[in-house]
Parts: structure tokens; sequence; C-alpha cells
């Protein structure tokens, strides 16, 4: 992996950057998870007959359909347009991400034998992706780029069910049965998010943001034993490039502090948990520490409410996002597709008038 930071943009100033150190930008800053892709009619026609794992280790169509949102919704930050398992396929591990299913592999993992035949990862192989932030990096002007990965415990799900999965039954029972197979294995994923994020941090990236979607099945004390020291483990080996650390889960309000604690600079809330009580939970239980940064989390259903409740919404937030120590509006979880965008870029403006 990379360890040496690359020379890069002077963004200090940058509300999303300001925010994420704990300082006051001169607005809140605002971004969205899934702003690039599927709510957007200009992604769709772009994407017409290509799959996307062709599209992911395209350059040229990454840098397009990232700088999509930026020049629709003026949001502060820009994520690379990827997804979390480019990095098993970069592999070579075979799955394909079937539309209307998500993820899907060819030959689960779910043994000690299947774990040892993991491949490892060509660094090589994610050329494609330094290539398109590069790209980026050349366009984007004073807005930052925002790497990302997933978190080892939400990828091997993948692995272990072959796909989604709802209840997460055989990754939990792997879990607990063989656990000297279980860290095996997110030893092993861990070696490719490190080296996918890594990869993005060379070639220019101003921020990661470590996605644990799935960590929110688990209870803390499996989440300590099972999944924290390998999150640990990537968040830490980013710790070199001095760029924000943001680690987010859906139905993580149990988990936000041992997910602080593992390493993330700034903390993802989901919709479930308002921002001032994300904020009071972090804060009680690392009192010494300083005072949290977040990032939230508006429910992507609002945006479907009409405006007066959007904007109800927004504004609460804004206010109980002033609990931290700085806060990076977001939603708290990806824009759904039917999302209207005209909504979003309103949203935006709203965000960036409130003081």
């Amino acid at each position: 992996m990379t360890t040496a930071s690359p020379v890069r943009r002077d963004l200090a100033n940058a509300p999303l950057l300001a925010a994420a150190s704990g300082q006051t930008p001169e607005r809140t800053p605002v971004w969205f998870m899934r702003q690039a892709g599927r709510s957007l009619p200009e992604y769709r026609k772009l994407r017409e007959g290509v799959p996307m794992l062709q599209a992911c280790f395209t350059p040229e169509m990454v840098a397009e359909v990232t700088l999509q949102p930026i020049r629709r919704h003026d949001v502060d930050a820009a994520i690379l347009f990827s997804d979390i398992v480019v990095p098993l396929k970069a592999a070579g591990i075979d799955l394909d991400i079937v539309p209307g299913t998500g993820p899907v592999v060819a030959s689960p993992v779910r043994d000690e034998r299947a774990v040892n035949a993991l491949p490892v990862l060509d660094p090589a192989s994610l050329d494609p992706v330094a290539d398109a932030v590069r790209l980026l990096t050349a366009q984007l002007g004073d807005v930052p780029l925002i790497g990302f990965a997933g978190a080892p415990f939400t990828l091997a799900s993948y692995l272990i069910e072959g796909g989604p999965s709802r209840h997460h039954e055989r990754t939990k029972a792997l879990m607990k049965a063989q656990p000297d197979v279980w860290h095996a294995l997110l030893t092993r994923i861990g070696d490719y998010t490190l080296e996918f994020l890594g990869t993005q941090i060379g070639a220019g990236v101003d921020a990661v943001q470590l996605f644990d979607s799935w960590a929110g099945a688990l209870s803390e004390a499996d989440y300590r034993e099972f999944v924290f020291p390998h999150s640990q483990r990537v968040l830490a080996g980013l710790a070199f490039a001095g760029v924000p650390r943001i680690h987010f889960g859906v139905g993580t309000a149990e988990l936000l502090p041992a997910m602080r604690e593992a390493g993330a600079d700034v903390v993802g809330v989901d919709w479930r948990l308002p921002l001032d009580e994300a904020v009071r939970r972090l804060e009680a239980a690392a009192p010494d520490a300083p005072k949290p940064v977040v990032q939230g989390n508006l429910d992507p259903a609002v945006l479907f409410a009409g405006w007066d409740v959007v904007e109800r919404e927004v504004r609460r937030i804004v206010a109980e996002g002033k609990a931290a120590a700085g806060h990076v509006f977001n939603l708290g979880h990806g824009v759904m597709p039917d999302t209207d965008p005209a909504v979003l870029t309103r949203v935006v403006e709203l965000v960036h008038s409130i003081r």
C-alpha cells in the first residue's frame, strides 16, 4: 500500500474539511451518500448498456459520474463513483452486481479452505481507480474529493452469504462457530480495503469514508470482538495521510462510540438517532477525548414528503448538529433512485443559507 502522502490541493478552507477537523466553516457543508448515480437522468443516460463494474473500472466514466452532482447540486464534496465490491473484483473474486439485487458472489466463502484460497490483490489492478482520482482532482477546483471503501465486516457478509442478506445468518454462524476462520477472512479483506483506500489516497483524495453498512446487525459485544479490530486496523493504516476518516453504518446507534474508538475522525449517524443525542453518547463514552464531529442525518424517505416537511427536518438537523464540534450535513443513508434531484438541490441551498 502507498505510504507516502501525495502532493495534494490546498483545500484547508473548504467547508467540508474545516468541519471534519472540528473548525467552524463559513457554512455547514453538505453532500449526499449516493449523490453520484441512480437518481440523476444524466447518469442513467450515460450508463445505458454499461454494466456497473465495467463503469467502475472506466476512469473517464467514473470522473464524469462523480462530477455530475457537483454541477447539478453545488454540494461541498464529490464522492468517488465506485462500489464497495470493486477491490474484491480487482483481486479476481468471481462476482457481479446484478441489477435489482446487488452484489452476487459465484462461490461463497464459508470455510477455512475457501479463505485460504482467496487471492492476493495486485495493486496494479486498481490503476483505473487511481487514474479516475487524478482526472477528478484536475477538474474539481476547490471541491474536496472523498474516497471510500466497504469495511471488512460488510464485505465479509457479501462473501459469506453470496449476496445481500436480511439476517446475515451464515455470517454470524461462521463468526461464532469458527472465530479463527472468521478473523483470517477479515484480515484478508482488511488487506483489500487498505490497498483500495491507499490507492485512492495516493492518487489525491482529500478524505475517505469507510462504509460498514451492515454492522448494525451486531450487538456491541460482538462488534467489539469480531469487527472492531479489523476496522481499527484499516483506519489506523490510513493515519499517515492526514486526511479525515469518516466511518458510517446503518442502524449503528448502539455502536457509535465503538466506531469512533476504531479511529473515526467523523462519525456518520443514520436517521434513527438525533445528532445531539449521538454527540451526547459519544462524549459520555470518551469524556477526555476531543468533542466529536458528526455527519448526517436526514431520512432519505423525507425527501418524498413535500418541501414544507423537508425544510422543517433540515432545519432541525442543522440545529441538532450544533452540539458537535463540527457537522457535515448528509442523509442518514443513500439517495433513493426515485428521488427528485430538484429537491436535493433545494436542500443544499437551504443548508447553505442557515446561519
